[in-house]
């Protein structure tokens, strides 16, 4: 078996790439070249992709991507590795499991002195991986998720929350639109929205700007996905940005809205049912909520998304810590981070 590891995919075969991610049936875009162009023009991506071949094609891909919050060496102490739905292995293979060692055993290498810890986050069920993640290091933590089956459009009002379908209908009827954006400024305005949030309610990393505007881009040319924004009286008041899979799947990646300013609107209703609604118009088979937290601890979006009438699932993660003294030193600067904003 023959690997091959780039943070540089001009000697990589683009094609065969695209195509093992597209006809594999655990594909997603986010093990896709395109996912990976999408990184590499962005502030603080740096994307790394495992390609496994044997003497005839590819038999394995797993695309991951090192973030950090901050350049220079500071920002190391925010660095993390993710790898989103991946990897994907060949099911024709005679040994998948040591192809998945393998894998893990690359990343491992190529990563380990470049992030704190790895974190892979599953799309669907790993449980049989367990033990290879295991012999690697990584530990399986729950993690939920709802997955609302968009192939009906009568059973997605019915199977909604009747306050939620109410919601939408009032916001609409109020005079707010769904729209695609119409320029960049409106990306601009989209992201003063999230990253208010961010930092002051849901408390995480967020992208720096260059992320958005680069998939605002490539939604442009039909690459990766859609945005979709909430407009009311000429203002931005809301938006989704949602990664799409060919004809199967669109995720909520990043959604927002000016609820307080706007709460006869509804603009975080709005923007999650735009990408619901593109799904349905679409033909896509699934809308992914992209996580709701951890089982048996309190996490108030878990409640708004779970109106919305989607299938609950475990499908967990895996984790590795790759510097334990800094993830720590990181971790203790976060929560201090956090409460200060409390202040």
């Amino acid at each position: 078996m023959e690997l091959r590891t780039a943070s540089d995919i001009r000697k990589t075969d683009i094609q065969q790439w695209g195509d093992f991610v597209k006809n594999h049936p655990r594909g997603t875009v986010f093990q896709s070249p395109e996912m990976f162009r999408l990184f590499e023009a962005s502030r603080n991506f740096n994307p790394v992709v495992i390609i496994a071949r044997d003497e005839k094609r590819i038999t394995g891909v797993l695309l991951a991507v090192i973030i950090r919050e901050f350049g220079g060496p500071i920002g190391f102490f925010s660095s993390r590795t993710v790898v989103y739905g991946g990897p994907l292995i060949d099911n024709g293979a005679s040994h998948p499991d040591n192809i998945l060692s393998e894998l893990l055993q690359e990343l491992i290498y190529a990563v380990k002195n470049r992030s704190v810890f790895i974190q892979f986050r599953n799309f669907d069920d790993r449980s049989t991986d367990i033990p290879v993640f295991e012999s690697h290091g990584f530990r399986y933590m729950e993690r939920l998720n709802y997955l609302l089956d968009t192939t009906d459009a009568a059973l997605v009002k019915k199977r909604m929350s009747k306050s939620k379908w109410r919601q939408i209908r009032k916001g609409l009827e109020a005079g707010a639109e769904i729209i695609e954006p119409e320029n960049e400024a409106q990306i601009k305005d989209f992201y003063h929205i999230l990253h208010n949030l961010y930092q002051y309610k849901v408390k995480k990393p967020l992208p720096r700007y260059s992320f958005f505007r680069n998939f605002y881009h490539h939604t442009q040319k039909k690459e990766t996905g859609i945005i979709r924004l909430v407009k009311y009286e000429g203002r931005i008041i809301g938006g989704i940005l949602s990664p799409v899979f060919q004809d199967k799947v669109i995720y909520e990646w990043y959604v927002c809205g000016l609820d307080q300013e706007y709460k006869h609107v509804y603009p975080s209703v709005l923007a999650t049912w735009a990408a619901i609604d593109y799904a349905i118009e679409h033909g896509l088979h699934t809308f992914d909520f992209m996580g709701v937290g951890v089982p048996d601890k309190d996490y108030g979006v878990r409640e708004f998304k779970s109106k919305f009438g989607g299938e609950m699932v475990n499908y967990g993660r895996f984790g590795r810590i790759n510097n334990h003294f800094i993830y720590t030193v990181t971790e203790i600067g976060f929560n201090v981070l956090a409460l200060l904003r409390k202040i």
